[in-house]
């Protein structure tokens, strides 16, 4: 089974997938103008007025943390000292150009999940890829595909990633039995999921600033305390990325390529720009400014703060603390804890129990959310349907607290580079579309108006979207 997965895993990462995204991702840095440089405060911009709801959808700022919730988890705390320990220093390197790259890539695939969502038989917004795969590209058949790699990837395998980080930091940390960890995670996650989509939204938006803010103000503390070190430190990133140390041993190749592909991988799992999971969560917003791009604007800021910002501070923390040793067999959330407790004491182990707890629990009532959404994709809001699956994501969460770390890494590559491949296609294919929703947007932004999406002015648009959302568009107060 191991050999099997990992064949996968070359196949899908060595020989596909690094080079769809990095291709995709430079495709719409290039079509949209380097989006994220020219208009990288107007993502803070959007963010001022992002409270705003109503009785179909979730705010702006609910909709940022919950997409948060899901990025922010193992991938900023474990994930990142995968990637440093099988990639060396210059992984950072590497995530740090996928997610820039990315950062247009999040753009275009949540514009697209709002202009094409839909309202469910409660009257709430839902969307996503398997959406605008259906009335986008009139691909039921493609969404049906991505909906059953999202449910296996989101609902299952990585709801068992984050279980087993949070088992393996409070054993670390407070010697707590695994199937211990396991039971009160099930219960835990039980009392949030069983509330829906909104449930979720209301945790998320209370619990996420407060956990991002804390674990950046700790790094900070540590960077501070250290400050004289970090020059050498981003050397040793850029070095190590591009192979310099390792020039005279012969071993250059393989090192550049074990820096790039961990790096890849890492901040894909950890950003997850172009994997289709957190249009999921903007297709749910009812977003304002009302134009399906300002979502666009949203969620890049999502990106830029999951990996530029608090994979860096994990980066830093590991890096600065002289903890990291190649072939040492110290990985994961270990190393990270290691790595802390050296700069603050032996309660840096508690700290960052603490901190995978949050990140990563939050993580697990996401990814369930998203997974919610595509299973009313594919059943319509059958609610037995939706009970089982409940039960599924519980028992896979117990599975991941008690299982073997490798095995379910392992199995989180491989159902993320399917789901990502599928939504890739997807967003090329509808790409004039979204193009055309950032050019609507930034003419209006640039004649002074509060961009607003009518769908009158697009009739090869509108006869795709659902009737309803935006045949006409909002008044403005």
């Amino acid at each position: 089974m191991d050999t099997l997965i990992a064949l996968l895993n070359d196949l899908l990462w060595g020989a596909i997938l690094i080079y769809l995204l990095i291709g995709v991702g430079i495709f719409f840095t290039i079509r949209t103008g380097f989006i994220q440089i020219r208009h990288f405060g107007h993502m803070f911009s959007v963010l001022k007025s992002s409270r705003n709801a109503d009785s179909a959808g979730i705010s702006s700022f609910q909709a940022l943390c919950t997409s948060l919730a899901a990025r922010v988890g193992t991938g900023n705390l474990a994930g990142v000292a995968v990637a440093i320990y099988l990639g060396g220093p210059g992984a950072i390197f590497w995530m740090w150009l996928i997610a820039f790259i990315g950062m247009s890539t999040a753009f275009v695939e949540s514009a697209l999940a709002q202009l094409y969502k839909v309202k469910d038989v409660e009257g709430n917004y839902r969307g996503g890829p398997a959406y605008y795969m259906e009335k986008g590209l009139g691909m039921r058949w493609m969404g049906v595909l991505f909906s059953l790699c999202l449910l296996l990837a989101f609902g299952l395998v990585f709801n068992a990633v984050q279980a087993n980080s949070i088992s393996v930091a409070m054993k670390v940390a407070f010697g707590v039995p695994d199937w211990m960890s396991g039971v009160a995670l099930v219960l835990l996650t039980a009392l949030i999921i069983f509330g829906g989509i909104r449930g979720v939204a209301r945790f998320a938006e209370l619990v996420v600033p407060f956990m991002a803010l804390a674990y950046i103000a700790m790094a900070l503390f540590i960077v501070v305390s250290h400050i004289s070190d970090l020059p050498a430190v981003f050397s040793l990133i850029i070095k190590s990325a591009f192979g310099i140390e390792q020039a005279g041993s012969g071993a250059l190749g393989y090192a550049v390529s074990q820096a790039m592909i961990n790096g890849i991988k890492r901040g894909l799992f950890s950003n997850e720009a172009g994997m289709g999971s957190a249009p999921n969560a903007a297709a749910t917003a009812t977003p304002y400014p009302p134009h399906p791009a300002s979502q666009g604007y949203v969620q890049m800021l999502g990106v830029f703060v999951d990996t530029i910002v608090i994979c860096t501070c994990t980066a830093a923390i590991i890096l600065l603390s002289g903890q990291f040793e190649p072939g040492s067999g110290i990985t994961g959330v270990e190393l990270t804890q290691r790595a802390l407790s050296s700069q603050v004491g032996s309660w840096g182990n508690s700290f960052i129990a603490a901190a995978i707890f949050f990140f990563a629990f939050t993580s697990i009532v996401a990814n369930y959310s998203y997974a919610e959404t595509n299973l009313v994709f594919l059943e319509h809001n059958h609610k037995a349907g939706i009970l089982l699956f409940r039960l599924v994501v519980l028992a896979m969460v117990m599975f991941g607290s008690v299982g073997e770390l490798p095995t379910v890494w392992a199995m989180a590559d491989v159902s993320m580079a399917l789901m990502a491949i599928v939504n890739l296609v997807a967003i090329l294919l509808l790409s004039g579309v979204a193009i055309k929703l950032a050019k609507d947007y930034n003419d209006q932004l640039m004649l002074g108006k509060v961009p607003t999406f009518d769908a009158n002015k697009y009739p090869e648009l509108r006869s795709q979207l659902e009737p309803g959302i935006w045949d006409q568009p909002e008044k403005q107060g």
